[in-house]
């Protein structure tokens, strides 16, 4: 058996190729055998068996990486997954959690964290910040959008904006917490 086999094999699914590098080599050496996808439609496509681990983010372009969190565990529901995103609220962690991830950890996160995180190992509390009042509105309307599927006009139509109003709204840079 070679040390290749020997390791335990890792996903790592995210659209930002330079994190995804990056991640990937770090994972690499702390012991992983790692592929690497850019986007959920590729890992499925490509993915023969489920791996050991896996690492993916929620927001990419094409499918939500909770899909792909879904389809590993279908395939087996020993995989350890972690959740990635730059856009946490609460909704979306409770869902990643129903649907198998291990944890839930904020962009940007280091190598060490996701380890800890796939391992099981208890991480750091860190203390509740209470998001501003444009970071909630924000996530809201992240959230709306993705449950008509980014269709623009049925989230205004939800959100009782005018489609216009939305669409300024989502030029603009998110809130920082």
């Amino acid at each position: 058996m070679t040390q290749q086999e020997q390791q335990p094999t890792l996903f790592l699914v995210d659209d930002d190729e330079a994190f995804r590098t990056r991640l990937g080599r770090a994972l690499q050496e702390r012991g992983f055998a790692v592929t690497t996808f850019a986007s959920v439609e590729e890992t499925l496509a490509l993915m023969t068996e489920a791996p050991e681990y896996a690492v993916v983010d929620l927001r990419m372009g094409g499918a939500s990486g909770l899909v792909l969190l879904e389809a590993l565990h279908a395939k087996d529901p020993g995989t350890r997954a972690v959740m990635l995103t730059g856009y946490g609220s609460i909704p979306t962690a409770v869902q990643a959690t129903k649907l198998g991830a291990v944890a839930y950890l904020s962009k940007p996160t280091d190598a060490d964290a996701v380890v800890q995180a796939l391992m099981g190992g208890a991480m750091p509390a860190e203390p509740a910040e209470t998001p501003s009042l444009a970071r909630a509105e924000w996530e809201y309307i992240q959230r709306v959008l993705a449950d008509v599927d980014n269709n623009i006009s049925e989230a205004a139509r939800r959100l009782g904006l005018h489609r216009r109003s939305l669409q300024r709204k989502l030029q603009k840079h998110p809130p920082a917490k």
